[in-house]
């Protein structure tokens, strides 16, 4: 249960190594050539991840792995309520329905005006990289959160199993935003257990019938078992274009407008 206790250092040494690694391989082997410079966007982006984990520390007291080692004492949760669980049983269990949890948010953010307005945010990225993959407005960051602990408690996670989900979480997702190319039969190998750029890139397209495909962050399975799956977009990887078609303007790329995008009518 180290590892569980050293969560912080973890965690940031893991975001850190895969941003590291995954921004040089956009470098040596892009998918798409960029439509702006990273010197007008990477700023404004790696500020909402400054501002996101000085805002959550700030609001919340507790991190997700706490959270499970606080109901973990108290035993509650349908783990703890279905008797003494083997942990090869309940860290994986407990990775693949938070990820199933996190699916269904998705979807929501989607599906519901308040939350969009919170989300589209994110999705008006112009380009799509490793940045993008850490670009949440900070109250989506906190609702999220809001959501995991309620599962959490559901569940009864285990500390261990919630610490590899969020690890997976955020290393997954710029991962699966990174403007990677990879040989072909890979991608197809990968996204049969993950989401791979290729496939989340999809849901990043200009086109509605794309933006509300691959709602997956980690395990792909859900897209297809939902019928929620698009396996390429109509205008192909090198064609589609990505963000949203009222907000490409450089000046919504900027830091101040990305924070105030909900209040702000298309």
């Amino acid at each position: 249960m180290d590892l569980v206790w050293h969560e912080p250092a973890v965690r940031v040494a893991t975001f850190a190594a895969a941003f590291a690694l995954i921004a040089i391989f956009e470098l040596v082997a892009p998918r798409r050539p960029l439509s702006l410079s990273r010197q007008s966007r990477w700023p404004s982006n790696l500020a909402i991840v400054l501002l996101n984990t000085l805002f959550v520390r700030a609001l919340l007291p507790v991190t997700a792995v706490s959270m499970a080692m606080w109901v973990e004492e108290r035993g509650w949760g349908l783990f703890h309520a279905a008797g003494p669980l083997p942990s090869w049983l309940v860290v994986p269990a407990t990775v693949v329905l938070l990820d199933l949890a996190i699916y269904l948010q998705h979807i929501l953010l989607h599906a519901v005006p308040v939350l969009w307005r919170l989300h589209r945010m994110h999705h008006a990225d112009l380009d799509v990289d490793v940045t993008t993959g850490a670009r949440f407005h900070p109250v989506e960051i906190v609702l999220s959160m809001g959501l995991k602990f309620g599962v959490i408690a559901a569940l009864g996670a285990s500390p261990l199993g919630v610490l590899v989900f969020e690890i997976l979480l955020s290393t997954g997702s710029l991962f699966n935003h990174g403007n990677l190319r990879l040989p072909l039969r890979a991608d197809g190998m990968l996204r049969w257990i993950v989401v791979t750029p290729d496939m989340h890139r999809v849901h990043h397209s200009v086109a509605p019938e794309e933006t509300n495909r691959n709602f997956g962050f980690t395990l792909s399975w859900w897209d297809r078992v939902c019928g929620t799956y698009r396996a390429q977009p109509a205008a192909g990887h090198a064609g589609m274009t990505l963000g949203i078609a009222q907000f490409r303007d450089l000046r919504d790329q900027r830091l101040d407008r990305l924070l105030v995008q909900p209040m702000l009518d298309p």
